[in-house]
């Protein structure tokens, strides 16, 4: 079987899990003290993060918010797009999907109108959902050309190699199809608010076709590129995001109730699957294409893998940190302040808290919210989300300065700063 076909296959492997394999170690909360302090205070690094992935962007020639234009246009795509028409006015979560992948309420309108809309599908003005095919190409020119690699592909202007933009293309068609495909709602948990039973299932329809076309195109993308390790890379990528998206399916369930007893080493183990994987082999891959050698692969596998750590923590922080948040907006509880809250506090101190805040056999988020931010689970986590910025930044500082380094460093003092 030839590379292309074999990789062809691959979305349908995507509903298997591996058995099961020995995870990434993370250090403990112990080893973060003796890294020194912070060091995010830069006068160069924009606190705004709109302002640091626009000036990322003119480093790497234009805005990332582009996938791959010869799949966004195809003629699948717009039928698909033709047939999402049709869940408006339905509360279908590929609704919700689609609002968080277009940059307003304006362009969800355009994205299921089939035609300039598809541009909404992959940018979000103030969120960026780019981020991974932008730090792709910010990483692969920080690196520059390798003396061994003598291809003709090399833009001298950009600095970036073709085969390395196409990569972060694929890194970007990978993530927005695991995206619309979290949209798929479980047929046997629906309630009667929910909306009909018609609606649910023919947004799965429209879910699962939409993508697995995304990702059979970053399939045989990946195969076009004909580097049997970047396949391998991009491969186990996958298959760490099942297994972490399968751990984090496995505990939904008791969402509304009580987390598992798990600890910050193990949430790491897990987050690093579900949400540091793609960035960290995509950023080891561009490395690979340029024939850097081993030690180069390692610091932009460090970098991605830091990175991604931090912007997950940062995430799940929002709640807990906006001035001005909703009584009805919910978080996760098994997001990172939670886990470290629980472990500080102590399981069972922990499940009295959650017994407190139940009313009327629902929980009220924002009775705990209060409660975990006058912990220390809040400020443990912020300490942790710099520690992973501290880890990335170390890994920069064996690629030469540039202005691309000088933007991976600024997008890490964007996802660490918290005042």
């Amino acid at each position: 079987m030839n590379l292309q076909r074999l990789l062809l296959r691959f979305p349908g492997y995507l509903g298997a899990l591996a058995p099961p394999r020995r995870l990434w170690r993370f250090p403990s909360l112990d080893t973060i003290s003796p890294l020194g302090p912070w060091r995010g205070q830069s006068s160069r690094s924009p606190a705004h993060w709109n302002q640091v992935v626009s000036e990322a962007e003119k480093i790497v020639g234009y805005p990332t918010s582009f996938m791959s234009l010869r799949c966004l246009l195809s003629d699948e795509l717009s039928n698909i797009a033709m047939q999402v028409r049709k869940l408006v006015g339905t509360q279908h979560p590929l609704l919700t999907t689609a609002r968080h992948l277009s940059s307003s309420a304006t362009c969800l309108s355009n994205l299921i109108a089939a035609s300039g809309g598809l541009w909404g599908l992959v940018h979000d003005s103030r969120h960026n959902l780019q981020l991974r095919g932008l730090v792709v190409l910010l990483i692969s020119k920080a690196a520059g050309p390798s003396g061994v690699n003598t291809s003709q592909n090399y833009d001298t202007v950009s600095g970036i190699y073709s085969c390395q933009r196409s990569l972060a293309e694929i890194t970007e068609l990978i993530h927005t199809a695991l995206l619309v495909h979290r949209g798929i709602v479980n047929l046997n948990e629906l309630q009667s608010s929910d909306g009909p039973l018609k609606d649910m299932q023919f947004g799965n329809k429209i879910a699962i076709l939409s993508g697995d076309f995304l990702l059979a195109n970053a399939c045989n993308g990946l195969a076009l590129l004909q580097n049997t390790k970047v396949v391998e890379l991009l491969a186990s990528a996958l298959m760490d995001l099942v297994q972490g998206v399968y751990h984090e399916n496995s505990t939904s369930a008791k969402e509304n109730y009580i987390t598992d007893d798990i600890g910050i080493s193990t949430w790491k183990e897990q987050t690093f699957l579900s949400h540091g994987a793609l960035l960290a082999k995509s950023c080891q891959a561009a490395m690979e294409l340029a024939k850097h050698d081993a030690e180069v692969q390692d610091m932009a596998f460090q970098y991605g893998k830091h990175m991604a750590m931090s912007h997950k923590i940062n995430s799940d922080l929002q709640p807990f940190i906006k001035e001005k948040t909703s009584d009805c907006v919910t978080f996760h509880l098994n997001s990172a302040p939670v886990v470290l809250h629980q472990e500080f506090l102590g399981r069972d101190l922990w499940i009295k808290q959650i017994e407190e805040a139940q009313e009327k056999g629902r929980l009220n988020y924002a009775k705990l919210r209060e409660t975990i931010k006058a912990g220390k689970g809040v400020t443990s986590a912020i300490d942790l989300c710099r520690y992973h910025g501290n880890k990335a930044l170390e890994a920069l500082e064996s690629f030469p300065p540039s202005e691309a380094r000088s933007a991976l460093e600024n997008i890490v003092f964007a996802v660490t700063r918290f005042s």
